[in-house]
C-alpha cells in the first residue's frame, strides 16, 4: 500500500508531511503537488486574475507552473525523508478540474492506504470560492484520510 501526502508548499502542508513522517508506519509514500496552467486557474477563480501569478510560458515543452510543482513535490519529499520516511517519491500532477478531485483520483490510482493533507493550503481565491481542499477530499474520498492542523506556535 501507499501513503499519499498532498503538498503545496504551505506551512500547513509542511506540518502534514512532518506529522506523517513521525507517526505513520513506514511504507511507500508519494508526495503529490497538483498544478494547473494559469489559464485554467483563472477559469476556476476569476478573482485570482488580479493577483500576481506565474507565467504560462512553455519552455522546453514544460509549463512554468509544472516546473514549480515539481520543485514543490521534491521539497515535500525531502521533508518526508528528513523526518524518517525512506521510500518517498515526489509527483507533480496536472489537474484538469478542482485540486481535491485530482488528489482523490491519484489516491484511487495508487490504491492509497492513507491520504494526508494539511487543513489549509495555498489555494487562494479558489479556496474561498469552493471551500477548502481538505474538506472536499474528506467528502469525496472513500479511504482513510488524515487532516493535520497547523502547528501551534510555541512561546
Amino acid at each position: 500500500m501507499t501513503v499519499l501526502i498532498a503538498y503545496d508548499g504551505s506551512d500547513d502542508a509542511r506540518a502534514a508531511v512532518e506529522y506523517a513522517a513521525r507517526h505513520v508506519q513506514p511504507e511507500p509514500t508519494v508526495i503529490l503537488t497538483v498544478w494547473e496552467p494559469l489559464l485554467m486557474q483563472i477559469a476556476w477563480a476569476p478573482l485570482a486574475a488580479a493577483a500576481p501569478v506565474p507565467s504560462t510560458d512553455v519552455e522546453d515543452g514544460q509549463y512554468a507552473e509544472e516546473k514549480q510543482a515539481e520543485k514543490l513535490a521534491q521539497q515535500g519529499a525531502e521533508i518526508a525523508a528528513a523526518g524518517g520516511l525512506t521510500d518517498v517519491t515526489p509527483r507533480a500532477e496536472r489537474g484538469t478540474g478542482p485540486i481535491w478531485a485530482t488528489i482523490v483520483d491519484v489516491a484511487d490510482e495508487l490504491d492509497a492506504s492513507l491520504i494526508v493533507t494539511g487543513s489549509r493550503g495555498l489555494a487562494g481565491a479558489r479556496s474561498v470560492l469552493l471551500g477548502s481542499v481538505s474538506t472536499r477530499v474528506l467528502h469525496h474520498v472513500h479511504r482513510p484520510t488524515l487532516v493535520v492542523p497547523p502547528k501551534k506556535d510555541e512561546d
